[in-house]
This record gives structure tokens, C-alpha cells and sequence, in this order.
């Protein structure tokens, strides 16, 4: 989260000397989005100022997300300003290489491919001699054999799918029978037909996925929204000399002088 957030304050700007309770809900706002505030690697003003008397500032903040690894420290590029009275801000977001699969062999199921591979299983692990496993590399071998003939049934059988964002994990096979009829009549019965099924489709999958997580952990209520993690509310921060304690250090020197100054009076 970053911007011109037209505050001067003392928390982030040296040359200002007061401190402003706006800055306060403002750094309190962003932690409840688990955001904290930034510091640049080369502290200097944001803004300046083509009035004569009037000092540069410093309002653009940026705020990062608390412990994350690909964000660090921003910049400042105060030679970049151009004919603009601020300066960027600057941070490397680091992009990593990945291998983004679109396409994937599957099986429906109850489909006619699900059937032919489990025949195929079956047949093929009848045939596997397994009355001379004396030893580790023996059963090693066994496992290997076992394996390999499941991942050759599935790719004899499986058919190949296309990964997008309109994949629908309920399509079955009797969807894709009705849409074909359809596609090959273009009447309003085969329409309804197919609209139908899709309904059933539908129903019968989240049927299953409604059942699967009610028996597995007996409670329903996970499919709603509110048993989700929540974020917690946003907290007064601690303050000493009127000042908010932000850093260890801070609070550290809070406790320090609060606990000496106790020690003095008693």
C-alpha cells in the first residue's frame, strides 16, 4: 500500500518535529491489513516544494506485509521527479520461474474410462509373481512393478483435459453426452435435456462435497465463510511521552525509564 498520503509527522519525517494522532490510525488501519510501515533505504524528503520559505517533506509512505520474504526495504528517487513536486518510490518485487501446467490427463467418474482402468489394474496386477519376495530390494522391485502398471492404465485411459479459469470440477461425462446431442440437433428438447443434466451434475457433486466434509470432521458449518480466519481488530499502540513505540527499541526504552523512574520515586 503506498501513496501521497499528505501527513507530515515526526515518525517518519526528521526534519518535522511534531507528531500527529492521525498517524496513529493511519499506521493502526494499516495493521489490521497486516501491513507495516516502511522505511527507505535512503531517507530523504518525498516532496518538494517550489514555495519560497517552505521546506520539503516527506508524505509518500509505503507499507509492506508483515514478515514477507519477496518485499524488503523501498527507495527513494528523488532525481526522478521530473516536472512532478514528488519524487517515486521504488521496490523490486521478485518474480521466480515457474512451470505453469495448462492441460492434464483425468478420469471421470462412473465414466466408461474410469471402468476400462480398473480392468486394466486388476488384469495386470494378476499377472505379477509375488511368491518370491524374500528380501528389501525384492519387495522394492514388487512396489516399482505395481506403479508402473497403474500409471500405464492411466495413461492409456485418461483423457486429455485443458486447465482455464472456467473449469468445472462437477462436468461429467453425461454433461458432455447432453451438450454433444445438443450441438448435433439444435432443438429446444435436447437444450432442456442438457440443461437438466447439468443440474443434476451439479447437485449430485456438491451433494458429495457437502456429505465428505460433514462426516470427516462433523461440523457442516466449515463450508461457511465466518469459520474462515479472521483478521484481528485493529489495537491502541502503546505510548510514551506522548509518542507511539513502534520498534523494540522503543519499547524497550519505555520500560527502561518507566521501571527506573519507579525505582527513583520508591
Amino acid at each position: 500500500m503506498m501513496g501521497d498520503f499528505n501527513i507530515r509527522d515526526s515518525l517518519w519525517d526528521p526534519s518535522f518535529p511534531f507528531h500527529s494522532l492521525i498517524s496513529d490510525d493511519l499506521i493502526m488501519i494499516a495493521d489490521s491489513f497486516d501491513l507495516a510501515l516502511s522505511s527507505p533505504t535512503n531517507p530523504g524528503p518525498t516532496r518538494f516544494s517550489d514555495t519560497v520559505g517552505e521546506s520539503n517533506s516527506v508524505i509518500d509512505l509505503m507499507f509492506l506485509r508483515y514478515g514477507s520474504a519477496e518485499l524488503d526495504n523501498h527507495s527513494i528517487l528523488p532525481d526522478s521527479h521530473l516536472s512532478s513536486d514528488h519524487a517515486p518510490l521504488l521496490i523490486d518485487i521478485s518474480i521466480f520461474n515457474e512451470i505453469i501446467h495448462t492441460s492434464k490427463l483425468t478420469i471421470n467418474p462412473k465414466s466408461e474410462q474410469e471402468t476400462e482402468f480398473i480392468k486394466d489394474v486388476i488384469s495386470n496386477f494378476k499377472t505379477i509373481d509375488t511368491s518370491n519376495i524374500e528380501d528389501i530390494e525384492k519387495l522394492e522391485q514388487v512396489a516399482n512393478l505395481l506403479g508402473s502398471i497403474v500409471d500405464q492404465a492411466w495413461s492409456k485411459n485418461a483423457k486429455k483435459s485443458k486447465i482455464s479459469k472456467r473449469s468445472k470440477q462437477w462436468w461429467s461425462e453425461s454433461c458432455s453426452q447432453a451438450l454433444n446431442t445438443y450441438r448435433t440437433a439444435r432443438s429446444l428438447k435436447n437444450w432442456k435435456s442438457f440443461k437438466k443434466t447439468v443440474k443434476d451434475a451439479k447437485r449430485s457433486f456438491f451433494d458429495k462435497k457437502i456429505q465428505e466434509i460433514a462426516n470427516k470432521s462433523q461440523g457442516p458449518w466449515e463450508l461457511m465463510n465466518w469459520i474462515k480466519k479472521r483478521k484481528l481488530p485493529a489495537t491502541e499502540v502503546i505510548k510514551f511521552d506522548n509518542r507511539p513505540c513502534l520498534t523494540p527499541e522503543s519499547l524497550w526504552n519505555a520500560l527502561h525509564s518507566s521501571f527506573n523512574t519507579v525505582l527513583w520515586d520508591a
